[in-house]
């Protein structure tokens, strides 16, 4: 049955259920207007495109697409201070170039801020949400994008920071709990104090805030739907689940792993980008935290000097080098299309709230 909630009904879904951003291209036009048809929300993750290509993508789900949509980026932050020596973190990653076929990395260089530019495009995208990890927008921003009429989504780990959310102007937020795939969004305190489950964040969130609250981190199925929708949450946000659909633009030595995964298999590592990020542990994750300190720079120096390796490994559809982002739930995906994903979900929600309990 057709759940209405708070989300539902601003922004006109059929179902409370948000397409994680995904990044990297698993997001492809194709999963995120699939999505919109089935009555959800499907979401661009624009943070690692150009403003060029967020204008072709955007148009490209347009044209596929009456549907809303949303389009995601990190907030933007200050720049850290460049590590002093570099060179033992090249060495530990070299070997691997080599077997891939690649030169040797130079030293990773940052890149000025892109946020402005990108702010820019995902404006004139026609979303009709944007929604934001990672830190909280500045004003301008937040005003910019009201101007617009887009509805506004921040990312929390905790309840004060759902709260600082909520003051900042946003007219919603998602609870990243521990289970969530991807990088943590953390941004008060250390990253280990936004280490809260789902089952507990999302009531103190839920209790702490007046806007609606959306539930995101090992929800794969119809009982999560419903669990998140009984602890006070107007939807829900999923990633690994959409990630192994048939729509999904992710390599297929990535669906494969999902597949494959077992509970202890999703691990937190900085090993890909520098910043703890939940993923499936492969034979670089497993290597790279084995050796000597310095060999993982922060962040976005190793995601820089990390980038042509996974894109080179996903050319040549090698597991053992992608960072293979997932949840804890990765072990209950099915790979179907996502509007068959959809419907099952509203099934099973359905089934389990009016299922009676078994003592």
């Amino acid at each position: 049955m057709p759940f209405v909630t708070a989300l539902t009904e601003r922004l006109g879904l059929t179902h409370p259920i948000i397409q994680a951003p995904l990044a990297g291209g698993a997001d492809s036009p194709d999963l995120i207007a699939a999505v919109g048809e089935a009555g959800a929300l499907g979401c661009l993750g624009a943070t690692y495109l150009t403003p060029a290509q967020i204008r072709a993508t955007t148009a490209a789900i347009r044209d596929r697409t009456r549907r809303p949509f949303g389009i995601n980026l990190f907030a933007p932050a200050a720049q850290p201070v460049p590590p002093n020596d570099m060179r033992a973190a090249v060495a530990r990653v070299a070997p691997y170039y080599a077997e891939l076929g690649l030169a040797p990395p130079p030293a990773p260089t940052a890149t000025a801020n892109p946020f402005p530019e990108l702010f820019a495009a995902a404006l004139e995208s026609g979303a009709r949400v944007f929604s934001f990890t990672s830190g909280l927008l500045p004003d301008d921003a937040i005003a910019a994008a009201k101007a617009r009429g887009m509805f506004l989504i921040g990312t929390a780990t905790t309840p004060e920071e759902a709260k600082a959310l909520e003051r900042s102007g946003v007219d919603a937020v998602v609870t990243q709990g521990a289970e969530a795939g991807g990088h943590r969004a953390t941004f008060s305190g250390a990253p280990e104090t936004g280490l809260i489950g789902t089952l507990a964040l999302v009531p103190q969130v839920v209790d702490a805030v007046t806007i609606p609250v959306i539930a995101s981190g090992g929800i794969m199925d119809g009982r999560g739907l419903a669990a998140a929708l009984a602890l006070g949450a107007s939807g829900v946000q999923m990633g690994t689940a959409f990630l192994a659909s048939a729509e999904s633009g992710a390599p297929s030595a990535y669906k494969q792993a999902i597949y494959g995964a077992r509970a202890g298999d999703v691990r937190l590592t900085r090993a890909f980008s520098g910043r703890p990020a939940r993923c499936i542990a492969n034979r670089f994750t497993t290597e790279m935290e084995a050796a000597e300190s310095g060999a993982i720079l922060p962040f976005p120096w190793q995601n820089n000097l990390t980038k042509a390796l996974r894109a080179e490994a996903a050319k040549q559809n090698r597991a053992e080098f992608l960072s293979l982002m997932a949840g804890q739930g990765a072990a209950l995906a099915r790979g179907e299309g996502a509007a068959a994903l959809i419907e099952r979900l509203d099934t099973e929600a359905t089934l389990a709230l009016n299922r009676p309990l078994r003592r």
